[in-house]
């Protein structure tokens, strides 16, 4: 049967299959585009040096290893608490400072420290690590990983808004760059 207009029933019903076809794929489109145009835009956004602090020095007094906490800069608003990150800051030696990510190497299970020993122990498999962060014993194949910090106006600073990964940590005091073993 043709319609007033001269096209038939099938004619438009393959065109009304198309329209609705291509409003689907719209739909399913924009989140594909903007996953893969994420970290450009992502990158853009936070393209900043963050440097958080931790507290002041007298917080971490010197030979111990303290928890401590910041919140990290790129989350957003509705994340509330699980913005904040919880950190280990050892204070070497009233000038020197290692600051770990709290997760173990092997799978990221939180690890606690233990004065007595003088190793941090993670629960999950038994990864031990030294007062350093080096690797004791376990499955962890490296040590835990390690922020860069710097002091300034007594306090102490650590660069945040990207995981530690391996390598040597670069500690930064007073705007000089020294490297700490």
């Amino acid at each position: 049967m043709i319609a007033d207009n001269g096209m038939s029933r099938r004619t438009m019903l393959v065109k009304l299959g198309f329209l609705l076809n291509g409003i689907v794929g719209v739909f399913l489109a924009v989140p594909i585009v903007r996953y893969l145009l994420s970290p450009v835009i992502r990158e853009r956004k936070t393209g900043f040096e963050s440097w958080l602090s931790l507290g002041g020095l007298e917080q971490f007094p010197a030979g111990q290893t303290r928890l401590a906490t910041y919140h990290n800069p790129v989350v957003n608003a509705w994340d509330g608490q699980t913005g904040d990150v919880a950190c280990w800051v050892r204070n070497v030696d009233d000038q020197n400072f290692q600051v770990f990510a709290i997760n173990c190497a092997h799978l990221g299970c939180p690890v606690r420290w233990f004065p007595q020993s003088n190793l941090f122990m993670c629960p999950c498999h038994g990864g031990a690590y030294y007062q350093d962060g080096s690797r004791a014993s376990g499955p962890p194949e490296r040590g835990l990983f390690q922020y860069a910090y710097k002091i300034a106006n007594g306090a102490l600073l650590i660069k945040a808004g990207e995981m530690p990964t391996p390598g040597q940590p670069v500690a930064e005091t007073a705007g000089t760059r020294t490297t700490c073993a």
